[in-house]
């Protein structure tokens, strides 16, 4: 089976079964899903979303997080991992949104890495999210499911993976497929135990049908 081949099924079998892909992260703007995301660096959604209802009803705007120090931010999000960095990140990047941005999120990947704590993964969700740009960020799931189901060979980096990815899938479905496949990494194809007696991908699953031999 090609890679091509790979792309078709599965691309059509979440269409088909997954009309709807949105990100399980809570928020109601730009800036609270750039804030949510950048909390979200190596931490559970799950985890983010019970921390950022007093998060935002204190700071609502770059504005008012700008006015914050790192210690008053910290009081919000201590339960996230790497809270102290973290919390440094945000109070400095919404001091960027202020001064270079006018308080707006941008809207491109060069822009959103010149904020603090702010790298290509992150970038690539906001631009992809708010913005519907044919962005592909990578995480972990996605790292691994790529290569699992042989959407991608030998990819050594992130980066690489998501060269790969934006090759074969078309630019109008590149912001619902990163959700098609993160999703599938957090739910199916999990790290220790996939489940592929649950997985409607294995006609097209490298893994899959290795293990079959």
């Amino acid at each position: 089976m090609t890679t091509k081949q790979r792309f078709e099924g599965c691309l059509a079998w979440w269409q088909q079964n997954m009309q709807i892909a949105e990100s399980e992260l809570h928020y109601d703007n730009p800036f609270q899903l750039l804030v949510a995301v950048m909390l979200s660096a190596q931490c559970t959604d799950k985890r983010v979303n019970l921390v950022t209802p007093a998060l935002f009803s204190a700071y609502p705007t770059p504005e008012a997080m700008a006015e914050a120090s790192e210690e008053d931010v910290l009081r919000y999000i201590s339960s996230v991992s790497y809270p102290n960095s973290k919390a440094g990140h945000l109070v400095a990047a919404a001091r960027r949104l202020v001064e270079a941005y006018n308080g707006r999120v941008p809207d491109n990947i060069d822009d959103l890495q010149t904020l603090p704590g702010v790298g290509r993964k992150t970038a690539n969700v906001v631009c992809a999210v708010i913005f519907s740009q044919p962005t592909m960020a990578v995480d972990t799931h996605i790292f691994r499911v790529s290569e699992r189901i042989g959407f991608t060979t030998g990819s050594k980096n992130p980066y690489q993976t998501e060269m790969q990815l934006v090759k074969y899938i078309p630019a109008e479905l590149i912001p619902k497929a990163h959700h098609w496949i993160l999703l599938h990494g957090r739910y199916i194809c999990q790290a220790r135990r996939p489940k592929c007696g649950e997985c409607a991908l294995t006609p097209w699953c490298r893994y899959y049908h290795n293990r079959q031999q």
